[in-house]
């Protein structure tokens, strides 16, 4: 039975991480179910120039990711269609990352607001009890923000602030190389093996974890 990671792309600046995680989930083999909010179109297309549009999705997202996905398990789901699979607990899957999740989004499902398919699937896999990581990236924050964000903890979700470290890569550090550090993060916190990021081996001078 297919049981895939659903990945929520929400508005926030930060789509890099979400391509990082999608490629990594593929990489392990991982099958994935992707749901772009309306709002993240328009950050796609500001941060990369890149279009994602629904009645195109699959040359979209190999254009986005820039990678061959013709025998890549991916399923598209418009953001709007709240009667998708995700939608139900009863469609299987293994948990979800929201990469990256806006202000907007963090409250939405902290609450249980179910503004969009993004929210509601977030929402079921919370009552579900299946890994949820959640990765806010704005700054600063206000005190609204942190509660939200002590509420999704409370409700089982990790939160996983979009907060790449310098060390692995040293002074030269690239931007993708810290952008995979986040995404070998949200890894990490699904239980899939990843080889985004070199790993403290408890030697100086190596990369920590």
């Amino acid at each position: 039975m297919r049981e895939p990671w659903v990945v929520g792309v929400s508005g926030a600046s930060g789509t890099p991480y979400a391509a990082a995680v999608v490629g990594g989930l593929l990489d392990a083999g991982e099958p994935v179910d992707l749901i772009v909010s309306r709002a993240a179109r328009l950050t796609v297309l500001d941060e990369t120039g890149r279009s994602f549009r629904d009645a195109h999705w699959a040359e979209d997202l190999a254009a986005w990711l820039d990678r061959d996905l013709t025998d890549a398990d991916v399923r598209h789901w418009p953001a709007g269609d709240l009667a998708a699979g995700p939608s139900s607990g009863s469609y299987r899957v293994r948990g979800m990352a929201v990469v990256p999740a806006s202000t907007a989004a963090c409250a939405g499902i902290a609450i249980g607001l179910s503004k969009d398919l993004l929210q509601r699937a977030a929402e079921v896999n919370l009552k579900e009890r299946r890994p949820v990581v959640v990765v806010p990236r704005e700054t600063p924050v206000t005190r609204s923000h942190l509660e939200h964000l002590i509420a999704l903890h409370d409700a089982g979700a990790v939160v996983l602030p979009a907060s790449p470290g310098f060390y692995g890569a040293g002074a030269a550090a690239s931007a993708q190389q810290l952008v995979d550090f986040v995404a070998g993060k949200v890894l990490d916190a699904l239980g899939v093996p990843h080889t985004l990021f070199r790993r403290w081996s408890g030697q100086l001078g190596a990369a920590r974890s």
